[in-house]
């Protein structure tokens, strides 16, 4: 079969409306599990769920059991509210004691992709090593079936059973992968090394490819187990054991009690007012303040006042993400552990906007040091209900399939949000023990007026925050219908100090962008982001997924 060319947006989608529900996600097969739990009388939530599971099974490239997963909401009387549902690092996880691992490994480089800039001969110190991105000391505690469990028992209208039973019937019934997620499938030949991880995921050491059938039984009784015990499974009972098991077979320190001890958490959400637009994101851990703070500072210098596809309008919101990015990536952290400034604030803003000029700025820089955040992928997912309920839910192992370690016969592939910590005990995201890293991953909510309201969110490391800034200006200050919003060309802004495009902007956008002094690249799609969005605009329920991904909006 000839491979299709994912660079190529030949098709043309149209924003998707229904009278009863809708859902947007990367996937179609799990864009159907979620209708099908609408139709059996659930609600959003629990759709959300379904479809967040059935991403588990017919995505596992993105996301899995041993990640995390997030929210935010509006509820059908009215609500708005967030989920965070994130472990921290395990209770012996020091900086002393990570070096002191490192030290005694032969070889550690396998869990520092890419050779990043030491010996692996073991001659270098290991005190100027980076968090490793890989391996055990990157597994944090998993946040996401809890959270499923949390978000069916306090708003869904079903049992978790219910909404886990689709992707229960994928994982053990089959089904054939789809085109981008296939590509996507490859790195597992390399990550996974050991044979319980491989037998999980490959066929006799390969990936599937497109249109091939594939089955995960081992990840299908998990969730199985799941759906009859109740999560406290796989945070007290044998599933815990498993995963506590394979993190310290090599040389982590995640135990049952580090699993036992989370619960997840509903925070307030934080918001700013952007052109009469309320826009909602979820406050730290997570980036959600450097959406909104790019916002504030584009507002400030009227990047809106310009066409929509003028380099004046791009260098101005590049330039405030820019900002954004160095005092997010600064201050950004658990704030049990450290205050966090008012990044969202008018005030900040106007601060901030003094610093840009009609030039690129070239001294601002941000990241966590060695956290390689900047291209992890996610799944998200949005749901609309007809009673009112509009549900951005997001789900992540952090950078595809996660750690590399699976645990046991589980199937349960183990995150590694936990390389964004910094080893640097002077940088605010540094490790401690039972401490939650730095998130990228940010659901977001958008009132355009009192009974019009919007769930979305963009996929990809630190493409999140500025595909919401993109993705609310085509709505917000051009009035573009959802679809066209998601359809067009991106840029972003890279932690090397260049600015991104798609190849399908305009050429002559590209060199007008250099005039103003940005190095210009042009990047493949897949690296803008996957985004989702779905509307309730005074009962009319509408929806539109991400042309750079395989999914799609469905409704009924």
């Amino acid at each position: 079969m000839t491979q299709p060319d994912l660079d190529r947006f030949t098709s043309r989608r149209s924003t998707v409306y229904a009278p009863n529900g809708v859902v947007a996600t990367s996937q179609p097969l799990a864009s159907q599990a979620g209708v099908s739990i609408l139709q059996q009388g659930g609600n959003a939530f629990d759709a959300a769920v379904a479809t967040a599971a059935a991403l588990n099974v017919v995505e596992p490239t993105s996301t899995g059991l041993g990640g995390d997963v997030f929210a935010l909401y509006r509820t059908a009387d009215g609500d708005v509210g967030a989920m965070r549902s994130c472990g921290g690092a395990p209770a012996e996880a020091t900086i002393e004691n990570v070096r002191a691992s490192l030290k005694a490994q032969d070889d550690p480089s396998e869990w520092y992709p890419e050779n990043r800039g030491y010996a692996v001969d073991g001659t270098e110190d290991t005190d100027d090593l980076g968090m490793p991105f890989l391996g055990p000391h990157a597994v944090t505690v998993p946040g996401t079936a809890r959270g499923w469990e949390a978000t069916v028992e306090r708003f869904g209208k079903l049992s978790l059973e219910d909404a886990l039973q689709p992707a229960i019937d994928y994982a053990i019934g089959g089904y054939p992968v789809s085109e981008v997620i296939a590509s996507h499938w490859v790195g597992a030949e390399t990550l996974f090394k050991t044979d319980h991880a491989r037998e999980a995921y490959l066929k006799d050491g390969k990936a599937p490819e497109a249109g091939e059938t594939m089955t995960l039984p081992r990840l299908g009784e998990s969730l199985r187990r799941i759906a009859e015990e109740g999560a406290d499974v796989l945070y007290e009972g044998d599933i815990a054991e498993k995963i506590a098991e394979e993190v310290q077979s090599q040389g982590g320190f995640l135990t049952v009690e580090d699993l036992a001890a989370f619960e997840p958490e509903f925070p307030d959400p934080v918001s700013t007012t952007y052109n009469g637009a309320e826009i909602y994101e979820l406050p730290p851990n997570n980036q959600g303040l450097i959406a909104l703070e790019a916002l504030n500072i584009a507002d400030e210098l009227g990047a809106s006042d310009h066409p929509i596809d003028s380099p004046e309008r791009v260098h101005y919101f590049a330039e405030a993400m820019k900002l954004a990015f160095h005092d997010g990536h600064r201050y950004i952290t658990d704030p049990e552990y450290e205050e966090v400034p008012p990044l969202a604030s008018d005030s900040w803003a106007k601060k901030r906007a003094e610093h840009v000029g009609e030039s690129a700025n070239h001294d601002v820089s941000f990241g966590v040091p060695d956290a390689n955040a900047e291209d992890a992928d996610t799944v998200l997912l949005c749901v609309a209900d007809d009673e009112g309920n509009v549900v951005s839910f997001i789900n992540s192992r952090f950078a595809g399939f996660g750690s590399g370690l699976v645990a046991g016969d589980t199937g349960i592939a183990l995150q590694n949000r936990g390389a964004s910590f910094s080893l640097d005990p002077d940088h605010p995201n540094h490790l401690e023990p039972g401490k939650r890293p730095f998130h990228t991953l940010i659901p977001a909510l958008a009132k355009f007026d009192d009974d019009d309201w919007a769930a979305f969110g963009v996929m990809g490391g630190y493409m999140q925050p500025q595909g919401h800034v993109q993705v609310v200006s085509n709505i917000v200050d051009y009035d573009l219908p959802l679809q066209a919003a998601l359809d067009l060309p991106r840029w972003r802004y890279r932690e090397d100090g260049t600015l991104a495009i798609e190849g399908r902007m305009d050429g002559n956008l590209a060199t007008k962008l250099t005039r103003k002094g940005h190095d210009v690249r042009v990047l493949a799609p897949v690296l803008f982001g996957g985004a989702q969005i779905v509307r309730n605009d005074n009962g009319v329920l509408s929806g539109a997924t991400e042309p750079r991904k395989d999914g799609n909006a469905s409704g009924y």
